[in-house]
């Protein structure tokens, strides 16, 4: 399902597999935006959270081996820039999943987040299988609600109190898409616009 070669293409951007080596270039992205980052980052209610890139990725590499999710990073002209998520993986008779991710202030906005999140979904939904992707966004998180309408995904509506975020419980506007309804390809669709 994960292979570690795996790589997902879009001229300058590359989307693969995280690897413990990515730890202190992680470390790094994340110290230098911090403040871009912390309203948005998921957080343990009366909890600690480890900010320690080597234990995030054991515990996502941990997630993965299980089936449950999909850890990747984000590559522009080979220097990590951000991370993209499946998580909540499920088979079955549902055959969906969640993605979640983030990038760099000093690339934010130049178009590689939308190109990651289709290159995913794509993946997701030829290679994998899945029928189903959600995308849950803080409604006033702007920039993440761009990249989820220039993809194509839908509004379904409000999960109050959904994740906590930033010390409190915060709402979510959850979006999705089908596969049948990116028959053509997600990338192939937002390349075209």
């Amino acid at each position: 399902m994960f292979l570690p070669g795996l790589r997902l293409t879009s001229g300058d951007l590359t989307v693969r597999p995280i690897r413990m080596r990515d730890a202190r270039a992680l470390d790094r992205e994340n110290l230098m935006n911090r403040g871009w980052l912390r309203q948005w980052e998921a957080t343990l209610p009366g909890g600690f959270v480890s900010l320690d890139a080597r234990v995030n990725i054991r515990s996502l590499l941990a997630y993965a081996r299980t089936g449950g999710g999909l850890p990747f990073v984000m590559e522009v002209n080979g220097e990590l820039v951000g991370q993209i998520n499946v998580s909540g993986i499920t088979w079955g008779s549902m055959c969906s999943a969640s993605i979640g991710y983030w990038v760099s202030e000093r690339v934010a906005g130049q178009g590689f987040t939308p190109r990651a999140v289709a290159l995913v979904t794509d993946y997701c939904f030829r290679e994998l299988g899945l029928h189903r992707i959600e995308i849950c966004i803080r409604p006033e998180n702007a920039a993440s609600l761009r990249v989820v309408e220039k993809l194509g995904f839908r509004f379904e509506g409000r999960r109050e109190r959904y994740i906590h975020i930033a010390g409190d419980w915060r709402d979510h506007d959850c979006f999705a898409l089908t596969a049948d309804e990116a028959a053509t390809g997600v990338l192939n669709r937002l390349l075209a616009q």
